[in-house]
Parts: structure tokens; C-alpha cells; sequence
């Protein structure tokens, strides 16, 4: 196949469809995608900050209902890029025009359930609604179930903004009811395929044309977005606190637990996951329960596990309350959770290693209090376990997966 670049489009070309060629299966994420995700790190800071200031329940809600609507917008926005030619002017100015809806969404996420409540909702339907009508358009010529999704899909989105800027008009008490029923109506989308009496014909399971390589790039890329958050915090929190003598020391146990993280998802398990997204004869559905619902608990875990090192960086002296060892811990714990149920969809086996490890993290979360020290190291070691139990398995015959 040859390979062309958004130089090599001429103007005859540029009358063509929007969409991918179906012979382009080895699609590679594009340096406009790239760009895009970059206003993503900027929202998790701005998450992750808020939490911090806020280790409440309430504080954990809101928070949990933003990151769910974060990842929506962007793992939705990845599937509708992979179906088009990202090497089209027209694609890259919608990813510009989302890039900039993501930034205002970004900066009204501290007081998404205060004075900005409402920007933030606008800025969020705004992003769904344009990214919708454009894939219409460029669905115009294509076959007729791939169309109809989209179709019911936005009448489903549609649904869920009006809940989203009725949400934004209440109180924050009531917004947060509002807003959790909205994003779990999109959420719900995908897994009863759009269901809208009248519109659902013979041909409405049928499945997109998804490039699952592309896709399984695109969510690796995000982790490492979620993980450079990470750093980034920790860094910066580590900074305004060198005058404890525990502040260097928390700051090496952090920065362990990130690259464990790391070594845990990349090391095998991206691997696993990108070699079944490629084979898979049903590409939809892989990539439905492999990236967008598998990987939520994978990258939601880094988030929270960045809370609780930002937290215990804070207050290096101090001894950590309940809901920053539900972080401290929890968050990897999730991060794990993601990790083996990705594994498992990928090779129908359980690693042993991960359960483990979530077993032992929960013990440490819903044990007695300790300093934050001693947690985060505690946490290190149980990830430093569980890495190093599944390298030797996959290099011996110790036991892991089941």
C-alpha cells in the first residue's frame, strides 16, 4: 500500500469522501491527533488539583463524574477520527474546534459545580454535538446501518445534553444527579447499539469499519497522557515542599510507583491488548470492550493514584486520612483491576499476579491509618511484586495465569 501524507492530497482528492479507505488497516495515529490530546492534560491537572483540594465524597463524586465525561469526549472523538481520513484539512479543523472545546471545558472544571457550571456543560455538549454533525456529514455517501448508528446516536446525545444543561441550571446538589444520569445515558449508547424504536432494521449490528490498531495506539498513547499527568503534579507539588526532609523521599516512592504502572500496562499487557484489536473479526466490539469500557478503569486508576501522591506530598509529615489511602492505594488497585480485565478479554486468562496485588492494595486501603511514608511505600512494593511476579511467569513455569 502506499502511504501517502496530507502534502501528497490533491485538490480532486479533496472532493473525495471524509472517511478512511477500507484498505488503509494499518492506520497510525496522526501528529493532529496528537495535538489534540495535549488539552487532556491539561484537564487531568485541573481534575487531580480539584480532588486534592476537595478528598471528600463529595469531592470523589463530582470528580468521578467529570472524568467520566473527559474520557467520553475523548475516547468518542477517537472512534469517529479512526473511521475518517485524518489527512484531510477538514478533519484537522474539527480536531482544532474540539481541541478548543476541550480547553474551556478544562478551565471550568474547579468550579464545574459552582459558578462554571454552566460553561463547562455548554462547552461539553458543544464538542459532542459538532463532533456528531460532522461525522454525518461525512457519513452522507456510506452505507446505510453504519449511518443509522450515528443517526440514533445523536438522538441519544441529544437526550443526554438537554440533561446536561438543565444539570448546569440547578443547584450543585441537584446538578450532580443530573450530570450522572446524562453521562450514564451515553454511556448506555453503545452497549444497546443506539436502541430507537422504528430505526433499528436488520442491518443495525452490523459494525463500523474500526481500524483496531489505531485505536489500540491511540489508548496507549492516553495512558502515557495520564501517567505524564502524573509526573507533572507530583513534580510540581514536590517543588513547593523541598523544605521537608521526607518530601525527597516521597517523591522517589511516587515516581516508582508511576514506572511500575507503566511497566505493568506496557511491558505486556498493550501488547496483548493492540495483537487482538488487529485480529479480531469483529473490530467494533473489540474495541468497545477492550479501549473504551476496558481501559476507563485502567486510566481512571493512574488519575486517582496521582491524587494520592499529590496529597501525600502535601502534607509529607503527616499521617494519611481515609480518603487519601483510598487513593494512595485504591488507585492503583483500580489501575490493576483495568489491567487484568483487559488481559483477560485479550487472552480469556486471569493473571493471578494482578489479583494479588488488588487483594493485598485493599487490605492496605481499608487498614489503620499510616503515615504517608509508609503507605506509598507499602503501595510501591506491592506493585514492585506483582510486575515481578508476572516477568518471571511469562519467562518460567511459575504460575500466573488462569
Amino acid at each position: 500500500m502506499r502511504h501517502t501524507t496530507p502534502s501528497d492530497i490533491t485538490e480532486e482528492d479533496a472532493d473525495e469522501d471524509l472517511l478512511r479507505a477500507a484498505e488503509q488497516t494499518d492506520v497510525k495515529p496522526g501528529f493532529p491527533e496528537l495535538f489534540f490530546d495535549l488539552v487532556f492534560v491539561f484537564a487531568l491537572i485541573q481534575l487531580s488539583h480539584g480532588l486534592t483540594t476537595h478528598p471528600d465524597a463529595t469531592g470523589f463524586a463530582r470528580a468521578g463524574v467529570l472524568f467520566l465525561a473527559l474520557w467520553w469526549v475523548w475516547v468518542q472523538t477517537t472512534l469517529t477520527i479512526n473511521l475518517l481520513d485524518v489527512r484531510r484539512k477538514q478533519v484537522h479543523f474539527l480536531l482544532f474546534g474540539l481541541m478548543f472545546g476541550g480547553l474551556v471545558m478544562s478551565i471550568a472544571i474547579p468550579e464545574a459545580f459552582e459558578g462554571d457550571g454552566l460553561l463547562f456543560a455548554v462547552a461539553y455538549v458543544a464538542m459532542q454535538a459538532a463532533r456528531t454533525l460532522f461525522s454525518l456529514f461525512a457519513l452522507r455517501n456510506a452505507e446505510h446501518p453504519a449511518r443509522m448508528t450515528f443517526i440514533r446516536s445523536a438522538v441519544w446525545l441529544a437526550v443526554s445534553g438537554v440533561l446536561w444543561i438543565v444539570g448546569a441550571m440547578t443547584e450543585p446538589e441537584m446538578r450532580l444527579w443530573f450530570w450522572l444520569v446524562a453521562i450514564l445515558i451515553e454511556y448506555m449508547g453503545p452497549v444497546l447499539n443506539y436502541y430507537l424504536p422504528g430505526l433499528m432494521t436488520a442491518e443495525a449490528g452490523a459494525s463500523l469499519d474500526v481500524s483496531g490498531g489505531h485505536f489500540a495506539e491511540r489508548a496507549a498513547l492516553f495512558v502515557i497522557i495520564c501517567l505524564g499527568e502524573t509526573i507533572l503534579a507530583t513534580g510540581r507539588t514536590a517543588a513547593e515542599k523541598m523544605d521537608s526532609v521526607l518530601t525527597l523521599p516521597l517523591l522517589c516512592v511516587a515516581f516508582t510507583t508511576t514506572v511500575l504502572m507503566w511497566w505493568v500496562h506496557f511491558h505486556d499487557g498493550q501488547r496483548q491488548t493492540a495483537r487482538k484489536a488487529e485480529t479480531t473479526t469483529d473490530p467494533q466490539k473489540t474495541v468497545e470492550h477492550l479501549f473504551i469500557y476496558g481501559h476507563f478503569p485502567i486510566v481512571a486508576g493512574i488519575v486517582l493514584a496521582a491524587v494520592g501522591e499529590e496529597m501525600s506530598l502535601e502534607h509529607p509529615d503527616a499521617t494519611a486520612n481515609l480518603p487519601a489511602t483510598l487513593a494512595i492505594a485504591g488507585g492503583p488497585a483500580l489501575f490493576l483491576a483495568g489491567s487484568a480485565l483487559t488481559k483477560f478479554l485479550a487472552t480469556r486468562a486471569v493473571p493471578l499476579s494482578h489479583c494479588a496485588g488488588i487483594a493485598a492494595l485493599a487490605i492496605l486501603a481499608l487498614g489503620p491509618d499510616m503515615p504517608y511514608l509508609m503507605i506509598q511505600g507499602a503501595t510501591a512494593c506491592v506493585l514492585l511484586t506483582v510486575a515481578f511476579w508476572e516477568y518471571l511467569a511469562q519467562r518460567s513455569t511459575l504460575p500466573d495465569r488462569v
